[in-house]
């Protein structure tokens, strides 16, 4: 599904993010570039995978997103798809929560979808054709109890998504903005979680058990593909039926 096409995900190193970069190594990617703050622990993905090359970015430093996407654009002269997946949380409640927490989730989840989709875009615009998914969330989309930050966050990627999808397209250029708001899932975080919050969150869904990071690397491989050539500015639930 994705022959030829060179790819870069931020987030990569684990959960969600490592599900994506696997998932469209798999699907024939020409490269992935799997970029997270953890080189580490990506180490086995380029041993496992000869399309996928492990890159240490943080999404808030601009200087080093830019040296990486000319690096990139010299070497294959295009970037076919961005998965903007880093993303942190820092919860509280309103009356609780520091303005060092407010100001640490939205530069890594707000402006660091900015720093790398203004980085990218140009270069798919150029070329006439580009994918760009962005993970938002459910709390996103219809909040959260000690949230703010990381909704408001949430919320402003698909409103920025919007836009790029008519801005991005206004010339001609084929270039796609989707976002992905993922439900309960099952990640290295939330498996640690007491086994009565866990029961709670199978027991709200209506399809009655989490999802796997499969789930969301598969709505995102779709997005990324071909086979939503005729899809922009949309946001794909994938919450087993959490919010209806």
């Amino acid at each position: 599904m994705l022959t030829n096409k060179i790819c870069i995900v931020t987030g990569g190193a684990q959960g969600i993010g490592r599900c994506i970069v696997e998932t469209f190594a798999r699907q024939g990617a020409a490269m992935v570039y799997a970029c997270d703050m953890n080189l580490e622990v990506m180490e086995d993905l380029e041993r496992d995978y000869d399309n996928v090359r492990a890159k240490q970015l943080n999404v808030c430093d601009r200087d080093a997103i830019g040296t990486l996407v000319e690096a990139l654009k010299a070497e294959h002269g295009k970037i076919d798809v961005l998965v903007n997946n880093a993303g942190i949380t820092r919860d509280n409640l309103l009356d609780r929560m520091s303005e060092d927490d407010w100001d640490m989730v939205l530069n890594v989840n707000l402006k660091g979808v900015f720093n790398m989709t203004q980085a990218i875009a140009p270069i798919m615009i150029d070329n006439g054709v580009g994918s760009i998914i962005t993970m938002s969330s459910v709390v996103g989309t219809d909040g959260n109890i000690g949230q703010s930050n990381y909704g408001a966050t949430k919320g402003g990627v698909i409103a920025m998504t919007k836009g790029w999808a008519k801005e991005f397209s206004r010339k001609g250029a084929q270039v796609r903005a989707n976002c992905v708001a993922p439900g309960f899932i099952e990640t290295p975080m939330t498996i640690e979680l007491p086994e009565k919050v866990l029961d709670y969150m199978k027991n709200k869904t209506p399809l009655g058990r989490m999802g796997k990071p499969e789930d969301i690397a598969n709505g995102v491989l779709f997005l990324a593909s071909d086979n939503a050539s005729f899809i922009t500015g949309q946001t794909l639930k994938i919450d087993g039926g959490l919010v209806i």
